[in-house]
């Protein structure tokens, strides 16, 4: 396995059976959904909505959980924590920013895998 990797299918094949065109679904779901991720906690963030951001994040970690970035979910958590009692707001930016980052790696992994299963 690519050490580089930031997703993983291993959930997700367990959960689907490893049937391609549940799988094929649930990628773009989450398409759908990390433009709404992305989107809304940059929007909360730089609108000082900190309730909505950790909400936001909260519904963001399933997600991104589901295929295989735990690491990323345990950051959300964190961001949702700090959000229900407003701690350490300046962290909130770099937690957005890694978000973005990784969730732009996870959606070209993604793409990749979309395009072997239409194949």
């Amino acid at each position: 396995m690519n050490e580089n990797k930031v997703t993983s299918l291993d959930y997700l094949n367990e959960v689907t059976g490893g049937d391609p065109e549940t799988t094929r679904e649930f990628i773009e779901m989450f398409f759908e959904q990390i433009i709404e991720f992305k989107t809304g906690l940059r929007d909360y963030l730089s609108q000082k909505k900190y309730k909505e951001l950790g909400e936001l994040a909260h519904k963001a970690k399933s997600s991104v959980m589901t295929f295989g970035m735990n690491d990323l979910g345990m950051r959300l958590k964190q961001l949702q924590l700090k959000t229900q009692k407003l701690e350490e707001i300046e962290s909130y930016e770099e937690h957005v920013a890694e978000f973005e980052t990784l969730i732009d790696r996870a959606h070209r992994e993604l793409r990749a895998i979309l395009e072997e299963i239409k194949a």
